[in-house]
């Protein structure tokens, strides 16, 4: 993957100016418009990946608590 990622990289950055802001513009799009299934894949990824760090070092855990009394105050 990382090889064909490489090729495809240099292939996109010899285009002009132009044709690449348009690739941009479709990439992006594209990724508004994920179907349900990959949404829901994506956000299992990363709840995976987060649940993996806070059990690997759980002094990233903030209590809930914390966090709603900082979010009251950043509100008023």
């Amino acid at each position: 993957m990382k090889q064909g990622y490489e090729q495809l990289y240099k292939q996109v950055m010899s285009l002009d100016l132009n044709a690449r802001a348009e690739l941009a513009r479709d990439l992006l799009e594209s990724l508004e418009t994920l179907s349900e299934a990959e949404n829901e894949r994506l956000w299992l990824e990363v709840a995976q990946r987060r649940q993996t760090e806070a059990l690997q070092n759980p002094s990233i855990m903030i209590p809930a608590e914390e966090v709603f009394k900082k979010l009251n105050s950043d509100l008023r």
